[in-house]
């Protein structure tokens, strides 16, 4: 029997492959985790060992840079359960460091072993064993049979030395895990982890563990660093204000901590969070917050939280004294603008954006920590009411200052203006930074969004069906297509090449989101847009204009429970709709009692839902668009052949090729 050739463009059942166990990580690191240095897959295990404190089951972590350029990390916590999985029937501490979605932070269910942790994305220290050339795991176990000692080695992910078992010295140690890696080089931009940061990780760990010792060495020079704090945040902001530049605070430092019992309405038992807040006249902000104590250097919902508590808290005291002066607005910015805090939130099943939990981007958190932190601000101001009225000047000149520059902004711009297209329902403010633009897909989308939408500084332009692929579209025939008009006149800039310079004096919005139904049409209609604005306005996006937003696909409603009212919960994707079933498991629901439905696209949607979901910034889900790691040219030459009339072939192979890739929703 004749066997068949196959080309290098067959798309057969050899064409799928599929990645197991750690291979995923090692072929795209940067999906797991920051590849500029190794220091991102040493803070898991830093985190893994926070978390036994963040239990009250560790008391002394210390990390050690050896002269070999490995790195340790231990701690006295209970040590990684060593015992066969039940289920795997391998043993569990081999499972934490070689399965993906593996570890105690899934167990939510009641005497979980931990109930907060760092989120539910499941690669953890997975991804620090699958990108070192070499790690050993030594763990030190008190169970009922005395003290037990127990090692493990792994290379390049995989076990080289299996677990080896033998009972501890009595004088030993009697709980406990070290870790120890060494970083592979060639995953990395470099291999040298920054002191610098690392040190700021691990003093931002001291604070948030208040009484735990966080020690540094270097196994080079036998230096060592110490850190304990028993002011926690308090003391931590003023060591930060301190080292800025005039950062002497207007009024003494605001601080709180409130958690969720089991009687509270809408929020599990345990969140909460704590904060230290102060306002400086002068010198550089300084800002930190942290989830289960991950750090998240770019914010999000916790940091929404607050300022939207402390701007509801400000503006009531400022009304309550009549000191706000006719013509001014107060907007959370002015509140914010001069802040600095420390913020530590509790939250139940954080989800993240991205791999590397830099943003918390749960939905649950602004109103957690709002609801929190505005009473206790505004009882502060009114038993301080001298502190208050500072505050609120400081407040107001703000507002003023804002208010000064838009009005140079006006008189800068030229006396001509376009007839606006008919459809568009803009928005009353004039201030660039803070104006957005949503392009909805479809009528009836259109009209939710004009309703649920903040009139002051959003912005709704309807489209009607698909708009033109415009990639072979001359620049001068552009216009000859009403949709592209519209769109055009409506952003203020005219059509343009990559590598033109165009006049951007007449943008009329910071933000331009494209948002369409979160189903196949809809990701047709964003890559038609997209595509017109890499070809026709290049600069748009060069300059973080453009972004896309992204709706919920689910909806849960939860019955009511006691105090606790009827749930509306959403979720962006599957992976979100399991976690809010594992909180609501968690708050005493039983499986089946809450139910599901699927929005088949945003006409399904009232205008609070979309509000809430898709158009509140606090809430909402906006991805920026940029080229990433792809240059203009390659960018180029990819839409060609994508976007391309005469490019059928090319992209059929692409698609061979490639379909194996795809996560369709269909």
């Amino acid at each position: 029997m004749a066997t068949k050739k196959t080309t290098a463009t067959d798309y057969s059942e050899s064409s799928i492959r599929v990645l197991k166990g750690l291979e995923p990580v090692k072929q795209r690191p940067g999906m797991y985790t920051r590849t500029e240095n190794p220091l991102h897959i040493i803070q898991e295990v830093i985190d893994n060992a926070s978390d036994e404190a963040l239990g009250g089951h560790c008391k002394n972590i210390v990390v050690t840079l050896n002269p070999d350029g490995s790195v340790s990390v231990e701690d006295d916590g209970r040590g990684i359960p060593v015992g066969l999985h039940p289920e795997e029937g391998v043993p569990t501490v081999e499972i934490v460091f070689t399965r993906l979605h593996a570890g105690g932070k899934f167990d939510k269910g009641s005497g979980g072993a931990y109930a907060f942790s760092g989120g539910l994305h499941g690669v953890g220290v997975s991804v620090t064993n699958a990108l070192s050339s070499r790690l050993e795991i030594t763990v030190w176990r008190k169970d009922d049979e005395g003290n037990g000692w127990h090692h493990l080695v792994f290379a390049n992910g995989d076990v080289i030395n299996p677990l080896e078992s033998r009972p501890a010295p009595r004088d030993g140690k009697k709980s406990g895990t070290r870790v120890t890696a060494w970083p592979d080089p060639k995953y990395f931009d470099s291999p040298v982890i920054s002191h610098t940061e690392l040190q700021r990780l691990l003093r931002s760990k001291a604070v948030l563990l208040p009484g735990v010792k966080v020690s540094l060495v270097n196994g080079k020079t036998g230096e060592s660093q110490t850190w304990q704090y028993d002011q926690g945040l308090r003391g931590y902001l003023n060591e930060e204000l301190a080292q800025t530049a005039n950062g002497v605070t207007l009024i003494p430092l605001f601080e709180g901590e409130q958690y969720a019992n089991a009687d509270t309405e809408g929020f599990a038992e345990g969140e909460g969070a704590a904060w230290v807040v102060a306002w400086t006249e002068e010198g550089a902000v300084v800002r930190e917050s942290y989830v289960n104590l991950i750090p998240t250097p770019n914010g999000g919902t916790h940091e929404s939280g607050l300022r939207e508590g402390l701007f509801g808290a400000v503006k009531n005291f400022v009304e309550l004294h009549s000191l706000l002066p006719k013509g001014v607005k107060l907007l959370p910015e002015d509140v914010f603008a001069r802040t600095s805090f420390v913020l530590s939130a509790k939250v139940l099943d954080p989800q993240f954006q991205g791999q590397i939990k830099e943003r918390l981007n749960s939905r649950d958190a602004v109103r957690l920590v709002s609801t929190f932190s505005r009473p206790a601000l505004e009882l502060w101001l009114n038993q301080h009411v001298d502190y208050g009225k500072k505050l609120a000047e400081l407040v107001i000149k703000q507002a003023q200052s804002r208010l000064r520059s838009l009005q140079k902004v006006e008189k800068k711009k030229s006396s001509g203006v376009a007839v606006l297209p008919g459809k568009l329902t803009d928005c009353e403010s004039s201030d660039i930074s803070r104006n957005e633009i949503f392009l909805v897909e479809g009528d009836s989308a259109g009209g939710s969004a004009k309703m649920g939408r903040d009139k002051e500084f959003q912005a709704i332009l309807p489209l009607r069906g698909k708009v033109l692929n415009s990639w072979e579209t001359e620049r001068d025939r552009l216009f000859a297509n009403n949709e592209i008009h519209d769109i055009a006149v409506a952003i203020g800039v005219d059509p343009h090449g990559a590598n033109d310079t165009p006049d951007l004096s007449g943008l009329r919005y910071g933000k331009i989101c494209i948002l369409s139904d979160a189903d196949v049409d809809g990701s047709h209609i964003q890559v038609l847009l997209l595509t017109l604005f890499f070809r026709h306005f290049p600069q748009l996006i060069a300059k973080g204009h453009i972004c896309i937003a992204r709706p919920p696909l689910y909806r849960v409603d939860a019955p009511a429970r006691g105090k606790k009212p009827i749930q509306k919960l959403y979720a962006l994707d599957d992976g979100e709709l399991t976690a809010i079933e594992d909180k609501l498991k968690k708050e005493g629901l039983k499986p089946g009692s809450w139910s599901i439905s699927r929005f088949k696209g945003l006409g399904e949607m009232n205008a609070e839902q979309l509000w809430e979901t898709t158009m509140n910034p606090d809430t909402r889900r906006l991805l920026p668009v940029s080229l990433g790691g792809f240059d203009q040219d390659s960018s180029q030459s990819r839409f060609n052949m994508l976007m391309g009339k005469g490019e059928a072939a090319a992209r059929r192979t692409w698609l061979e090729e490639h379909g194996n890739e795809v996560e369709a929703d269909i």
